[in-house]
């Protein structure tokens, strides 16, 4: 993966990890502090931010 794009706020990016109940869910990454992202996911009449490892992102 080192020949991808970098995750930045502003990315929309997919959870990859087995054991997440947001795996395979699309959002948008907000900030960034550290190892970590804060990603918005929106579904219709909700909106979750949830904060996350970066390494199970990936770009969408």
């Amino acid at each position: 993966m080192a020949d991808s794009l970098p995750i930045l706020p502003g990315s929309t990016v997919v959870v990859r990890d087995a054991t997440s109940i947001y795996n395979g869910y699309q959002g948008f990454v907000q900030r960034l502090s550290g190892n970590r992202a804060a990603v918005l996911f929106e579904g219709g009449n909700w909106d979750k931010l949830v904060t996350m490892p970066l390494s199970i992102l990936e770009q969408a």
